[in-house]
């Protein structure tokens, strides 16, 4: 697949390593010294220009592109870049935005600005900031099979009751399956014997219902519910977005929000959220409105550096879980570091949607785990494929290819893998498969 990629930041990188192995890849940046660094880092070619124009997405040939993804930081440059490359040729259009206006016009007639695919930033940000809100303790989360398995990632803390069991001992549910386990940034496929230790981050698979008496076997704290309170600080696009969806689920979040405009807009459209003027790194204002009390906090703004200062009062205050926004990548680290318990940066987001849907062609879904080093595909096995009519156990040992099968869904019903489970046409499967190996996995469906 010839594929383009408009704009070399840390989105426009992360989609064309993902690509480079598998595809032909073109990327263009209006800054030379990044599109020549580019070069060298990765197996593609690289364009020096402006990405809207003619001149420029001629000499990427996107007359023959299959795909043409724009993602610099700016909307419009990647609005105009797919309207260009649709004038050149018919390969499909992904165009990355902030902006929900631009999201509601495109959904609204799909195919607007000459892109076929859209993909917003903030939104994507504010749902993956709620699904990990759901669970207790869980670091990612996604829906696989239309939502009848999820995959999950905990970080095993100091005096979770799995700390210090195997895998087998802590597996005590019946649909749930341990397909990772990342120690010091490695990644170990686990057998029933691996020792599970204080900082390993392990994933499972499994029926939601299974996954969430996981977490709540992780962290024996409860799972948020109506009464429990969620504090978002910050009325950005993001921190509107997020106390919005945590309305759509019945919870009263409260949100602070200093722009006076900004928090009477905030009020005005968000009914059952309240909205609190005033600056939240006041430690005084965080007391007296008892913020030290809140279940979970969100850091919204649109500073990182006030993220952190938000974020390091709330947890000295008391705050159980502190979850923080953060828009550099160079950050999320001293975030983690520091004790915020999760770090969302938009743009890592962003890129694993991306890069998702241009995986669509051989998975039906897929998630990107522990910086690309492993990823989760959802396949659905066809009709003589090698991975049909055959127990689990003897594809397994006959591969060369590390995975793990952590749920099937047959006939729109989960089926628990299991050694000798025969697998069928039709079955969806999902695994766990290291990100080198994904096309052998999904040339055997």
């Amino acid at each position: 697949m010839h594929v383009v990629v408009i704009g070399a930041g840390e989105v426009g990188t992360s989609i064309a390593a993902s690509l480079a192995s598998d595809h032909e890849v073109v990327v263009v940046d209006v800054d030379p010294d990044r599109a020549e660094q580019l070069k060298y880092e990765l197996d593609v070619l690289t364009i020096a220009g402006d990405g809207t124009t003619s001149e420029i997405q001629t000499a990427a040939d996107v007359g023959r592109a299959d795909m043409v993804i724009a993602c610099t930081d700016d909307d419009q440059t990647n609005l105009v870049a797919c309207g260009t490359a649709k004038t050149l040729g018919d390969g499909f259009t992904i165009a990355r935005v902030k902006s929900t206006d631009f999201l509601r016009t495109w959904e609204g007639n799909e195919g607007a600005f000459g892109v076929d695919f859209m993909v917003c930033t903030d939104l994507l940000t504010a749902e993956n900031i709620v699904r990990v809100i759901g669970l207790p303790a869980a670091i990612d989360v996604d829906p696989f099979a239309s939502g009848l398995v999820q995959m999950a990632e905990f970080e095993i803390a100091e005096g979770s009751p799995v700390a210090g069991q195997t895998v087998s001992e802590a597996d005590r549910f019946e649909s749930l399956t341990f397909v990772g386990l990342f120690r010091d940034g490695e990644m170990t496929i686990p057998r029933g014997d691996t020792g599970i230790a204080v900082g390993d981050r392990a994933v499972v698979i499994g029926s939601p219902e299974s996954v969430q008496s996981f977490a709540t076997d992780v962290a024996p704290e409860t799972t948020p519910d109506r009464a429990d309170e969620i504090v978002v600080v910050g009325g950005s696009e993001i921190g509107y977005q997020t106390a919005r969806l945590l309305e759509e689920r019945e919870f009263k979040p409260r949100l602070i929000e200093q722009d006076a405009d900004r928090a009477r807009w905030l009020a005005e459209n968000l009914p059952n959220t309240v909205v609190m003027e005033h600056d939240a790194t006041d430690t005084e204002f965080l007391t007296r409105e008892h913020v030290d009390e809140a279940d979970i906090l969100v850091t919204a703004l649109r500073s990182d550096e006030k993220n952190l200062l938000v974020s390091v009062l709330a947890k000295r205050l008391g705050v159980n879980r502190v979850i923080a926004v953060v828009d550099s990548p160079d950050y999320v680290t001293v975030f983690e570091e520091i004790g915020i318990d999760i770090a969302i940066n938009p743009r890592t987001v962003t890129a694993e949607e991306i890069t998702r849907f241009t995986y669509e062609s051989v998975a039906e879904n897929i998630a990107v785990l522990e910086n690309d080093q492993a990823e989760v595909l959802e396949l659905e096995l066809t009709e003589g494929c090698g991975l049909v009519g055959r127990p689990i156990s003897e594809i397994v040992a006959e591969s060369d290819v590390r995975f793990v099968i952590g749920a099937i869904t047959r006939n729109h019903e989960l089926v628990t893998p299991r050694g000798d489970t025969v697998l069928q046409a039709g079955d969806h499967v999902i695994l766990l498969v290291e990100s080198d190996s994904v096309s052998d996995i999904a040339s055997m469906a």
